[in-house]
C-alpha cells in the first residue's frame, strides 16, 4: 500500500490546484512538449462496427452502447462513427467475443462471463457470487490491479477490454415455485450465467446459459423453471410478471456486474491517440449512466411490481442463502485450484475485497444499518 505523510499530500494538493488554474494555458504546450510537436490530426475517418449481446435498442443496456456510440462521434468530430447492433442483427449474440477476437465488428458490448468457455478467469470481470458490489469492484478495476489483469488476460484474444456499465445488485430471480430449502433446488432448470449458474449446479439444479431476447419464451414454454435477468425495470418490461408468481432477492449470484466494452487490439492499436483517449472516456461515461439508470428506474418499477399484487416478492430463506454461499466457495475454490490464471485474479480479487469489507464495515454498514433508520 502507497504511504504519504502530510508533507507530500499537502505539496500534491498544491500543484494539483496550480495544474487546474493553468490548465487551459498550458495544454497546448504540454502536448508539444511530450510529443516533440504539435498535435496535427490527419483527419482520415473511421467506421466502425459494434455488435452485442442485447436485444436491438434493449432498454439501458442497448441504450447504453447507442448513447456510447454517440458520444465518440460528437468528441472526435465525425472522425470514429461507430454502428451498433443488437444481438442477432449481424452476428449471433453470443458469438460476440469471437466476431471482436477475429476482427469481424471491431468492438462488442457485452458481460465478460458469458466468455468463460475461452478462459474461466473472464468470469472474476463481471459477477461473483457473495462478491463486491457495484462501487468495489470499480474500485478493483481501477485502483486495485485488477484493470491490468483484465488487459492481460484479454491480450491473447487479440482485445482491450474497459469497464462500460453496471447493473448494481440484482434480485434473485423469477421463479415457478418456491424455494423454501436447498432442496427445492434438485432438478429445476434456470437461467443463469457464470459462476452462480455453476453454484446452482452444485444445489442440484441446471444451469441454462441464453441470450437476453430468448428468455421469456423459454421460461413461458417451461424449457426452463426459473429466470434470473437483472431488476425490476427489465424483469417487467420483459413480462416476468406474467409467467412466473415467485420473485426472490437477493441476487446472491450478481451483487454486481460489470458491463463490458472489448476492442479488437489491432483496430485499437491503429487508431490516433485521442481517438483511442475517446473510447476510454466514453466507456467511463457509459460506465456511471448505466449503472445509475438502473438505480433510479429499478426503484420505480418495484413500485410498479407491487402495486399490481400479482407477485410474490419474498427474500430467501437464511438456510438457502448459506447453503449458497457454501456452494459458492467451494466453485470458487475448485476454479482457482485448476486454473492459473483464475486464481491469480482471485488472489487480487479477494485480497481487495478483505480491506474494503474493512471500510465499509465501518461507513456503510453502519450507515444502512443504524443511521439510515433513525
Amino acid at each position: 500500500m502507497e504511504k504519504i505523510n502530510r508533507r507530500q499530500f499537502l505539496k500534491k494538493a498544491t500543484a494539483a490546484t496550480a495544474l487546474g488554474s493553468t490548465a487551459l494555458m498550458t495544454a497546448c504546450a504540454t502536448e508539444e512538449k511530450e510529443s516533440g510537436a504539435p498535435v496535427v490530426h490527419s483527419g482520415k475517418k473511421f467506421r466502425w462496427n459494434m455488435v452485442t449481446t442485447w436485444p436491438p435498442k434493449f432498454p439501458v443496456l442497448g441504450e447504453g452502447a447507442e448513447l456510447f456510440a454517440k458520444w465518440v462521434e460528437e468528441m472526435s468530430g465525425g472522425r470514429l462513427k461507430i454502428h451498433v447492433y443488437g444481438g442477432g442483427e449481424l452476428v449471433p449474440a453470443l458469438e460476440a467475443f469471437d466476431a471482436v477476437s477475429q476482427g469481424a465488428a471491431e468492438m462488442a458490448h457485452a458481460s465478460a462471463y458469458y466468455w468463460a468457455g475461452k478462459a474461466p478467469a473472464t468470469q472474476f470481470f463481471s459477477a461473483v457470487p457473495f462478491g463486491m458490489n457495484a462501487q468495489q469492484m470499480n474500485a478493483w478495476l481501477l485502483h486495485g490491479g485488477g484493470m491490468s489483469l483484465w488487459e492481460e488476460l484479454y491480450a491473447k484474444f487479440n482485445l482491450v477490454p474497459f469497464a462500460c456499465g453496471n447493473t448494481g445488485v440484482q434480485m434473485g430471480g423469477w421463479f415457478r415455485k418456491k424455494i423454501n430449502t436447498l432442496a427445492d433446488f434438485q432438478g429445476l432448470k434456470m437461467r443463469i450465467p457464470g459462476l452462480g449458474g455453476k453454484v446452482l449446479k452444485k444445489a442440484g439444479g441446471s444451469a441454462i446459459l441464453s441470450a437476453g431476447g430468448e428468455i421469456f419464451t423459454n421460461l413461458e414454454r417451461g424449457v426452463i423453471d426459473a429466470t434470473e435477468w437483472v431488476g425490476p425495470y427489465h424483469d417487467y418490461i420483459m413480462g416476468f410478471p406474467k409467467i412466473a408468481p415467485f420473485y426472490y432477492y437477493p441476487g446472491w449470484h450478481e451483487p454486481s456486474s460489470v458491463l463490458e466494452l472489448m476492442v479488437n487490439k489491432s483496430a485499437f492499436d491503429s487508431l490516433p491517440k485521442d481517438l483511442q483517449m475517446m473510447i476510454q472516456t466514453a466507456a467511463a461515461r457509459a460506465n456511471g449512466w448505466i449503472l445509475s439508470t438502473f438505480d433510479a428506474k429499478n426503484t420505480e418499477y418495484l413500485q410498479i411490481i407491487k402495486s399490481e399484487n400479482k407477485t410474490q416478492i419474498l427474500k430467501f430463506p437464511d438456510e438457502v442463502l448459506a447453503g449458497l454461499k457454501r456452494f459458492s466457495n467451494e466453485v470458487i475454490q475448485e476454479l482457482v485450484d485448476t486454473d492459473p490464471f483464475s486464481k491469480k485474479v482471485y488472489e487480487s480479487y479477494h485480497r481487495f475485497r478483505e480491506n474494503m469489507t474493512a471500510w465499509s464495515n465501518i461507513t456503510e454498514k453502519v450507515y444502512y444499518n443504524d443511521i439510515g433508520k433513525m
